[in-house]
């Protein structure tokens, strides 16, 4: 590899963050990535979860579900340029039944923001996602919402997050007052306060005075009570807690905690900026020929999401890609490890949520978009030069199943194309029953609102009106052993059984076009 080349790559991966947020459901992070925009000046005003008919909606709910019932039910990549820095934000759905298309985003991210509700701390969907993040050591950043609300303690806070979660703590900044007296916060980086004003709806950047701790002034802006609340919570950090070691952050050891309000913009600014300076950036990942470094010269990367849709007037299919190593470049050709075959990348897209433009390059950190003509499966792996895979993207095991039944047969195509494009995203799992004269889908999900936008989009998306047909299973298995272990058993005595306690063998289902009775081929899982 050239000087040049090498140079090259290292200067854009230390330009480039990449990160995912996690929490539990009304959080607020929808809010938050609004306004990350807004500061980073990807938009001009901040839309709402749930817009008033004046207001925009949320930049990154682009789906029409997403705006009707202001929850985020899919990931989103948001790519902007703030400061010197190229920054692909992942954002996540918060909703429990969304967790396996969570755990396919974290497993493009480098950095985690875990955010957390002032009045309500630790909630189960946080504490979930959170031990994803720990699987894969990623630096966790823990920003504080709604301090604008009637909340708990900062203290307390920090307390159950070093108690619940095995995390040291640094508070990066330091609120003043709660709820109605959320006056700012106090940026212990340069030492000063931060004092806000509010604006209607929070959809443009809040004003904000500066005034250094000691200056005479502050008691004309701030309340005598306040003031010296602030000098002594600071006092008990600084003797309580320790220093802010980033060894110990990139680790996932530590956590810098941030507070602040989304809803009125105090604060985000603050945390945007910090996050860049101590954030990691694109690292090395373990692949089937070993650790390859980002600066690795060769092209390669991964497909870790599939949507289908998101233009609905060209029913397109776009394949996510994280670009791991080397330097991507538009109409290149690679290897596709799963096939082993060829493909050019011709139509590469920068993605903003819905929207979308074409690239000439990309680098390790980046997120692309590529047209999917059906190549492509969440897991691939394409790269240049020798040939390697990344870690698979495992798939949860579904616990809810449902035939899928359209009752109209003259949308019977329609049907179809709207069940196989569905499959290959990834919402739900879709199989067949090995009984030749039961044709209809059977659904299988995490939860119950994967079955709802699954029946939303094949209206909205495909026109077909559906129903669903529950079945008594909640649990899912591969059988060790296969068909063969099976045909041994008295095969009628074994469904009664399993009927009887509510788990349905894969084996007797087959997975569209890739599990079938008929070649004898199924994996087995422990």
């Amino acid at each position: 590899m050239t000087t040049e080349i090498q140079t090259d790559l290292e200067q854009a991966v230390t330009q480039r963050r990449n990160f995912a947020i996690i929490s539990h459901p009304d959080a607020g992070k929808t809010t938050l990535t609004e306004k990350l925009l807004l500061y980073g000046g990807a938009i001009h005003q901040a839309g709402a979860v749930k817009a008033r008919r004046a207001q925009r909606k949320a930049t990154s709910d682009w789906m029409e579900m997403e705006q009707q019932r202001g929850i985020s039910i899919t990931s989103t990549v948001l790519q902007f340029e703030y400061q010197d820095y190229q920054i692909n934000l992942l954002d996540t759905p918060g909703h429990q039944d969304f967790s396996e298309d969570t755990y396919r985003t974290l497993a493009a991210a480098d950095n985690a923001v875990m955010l957390i509700d002032a009045a309500k701390g630790l909630e189960p969907q946080t504490r979930k996602l959170f031990e994803v993040c720990k699987l894969r050591s990623l630096p966790i950043f823990t920003f504080v919402n709604k301090m604008d609300r009637p909340g708990r303690e900062p203290l307390e806070l920090l307390d159950e997050i070093e108690q619940e979660l095995g995390l040291k703590t640094y508070a990066v900044n330091w609120p003043i007052g709660i709820g109605d007296r959320f006056k700012g916060v106090f940026d212990r980086r340069a030492q000063a306060i931060h004092l806000f004003e509010r604006r209607a709806h929070g959809s443009q950047q809040a004003q904000e005075r500066v005034i250094t701790l000691g200056d005479p002034q502050i008691e004309e802006y701030l309340e005598t009570e306040l003031y010296y609340q602030l000098k002594e919570e600071l006092e008990l950090i600084s003797e309580l807690g320790g220093e802010l070691d980033l060894e110990e952050v990139h680790a996932g050891l530590m956590t810098p905690v941030f507070f602040g309000s989304a809803m009125t913009n105090f604060g985000v600014q603050l945390f945007l900026e910090a996050f860049l300076d101590y954030a990691l950036k694109p690292e090395g990942r373990n692949s089937s020929i070993g650790h390859i470094d980002p600066t690795y010269p060769d092209f390669t990367g991964f497909v870790f999401k599939l949507q289908a849709n998101m233009d609905p007037k060209h029913r397109d299919r776009v394949a996510f890609v994280r670009v791991c190593t080397g330097k991507f470049e538009k109409d290149m050709t690679v290897n596709h490890a799963r096939t082993g075959k060829v493909v050019r990348l011709s139509r590469p897209q920068k993605l903003f949520a819905q929207d979308r433009e074409s690239i000439e390059v990309a680098y390790p950190g980046d997120v692309i978009g590529l047209n999917n003509p059906g190549v492509f499966a969440i897991g691939d792996t394409i790269y240049n030069g020798k040939k390697l895979e990344y870690e698979g993207i495992p798939c949860f095991s579904p616990e809810l199943f449902a035939y899928l039944k359209n009752p109209n047969p003259s949308k019977f195509k329609q049907f179809q194309k709207g069940i196989q494009e569905l499959r290959e995203e990834g919402a739900v799992q879709i199989m067949y029953s090995v009984d030749d004269f039961k044709r209809d889908p059977i659904l299988a999900a995490v939860g119950q609102l994967q079955f709802e936008v699954v029946q939303f989009r094949m209206l909205s998306e495909y026109g077909v009106e559906t129903t669903l047909e529950a079945l008594p299973y909640n649990l899912a298995r591969w059988v060790a052993g296969g068909w063969e272990a099976i045909e041994k058993q008295d095969e009628f005595l074994i469904r009664l059984l399993l009927k009887i306690i509510g788990i349905v063998p894969f084996c007797y289902l087959k997975m569209s076009g890739i599990y079938s009775k008929s070649t004898k081929t199924i994996h087995n899982y422990s």
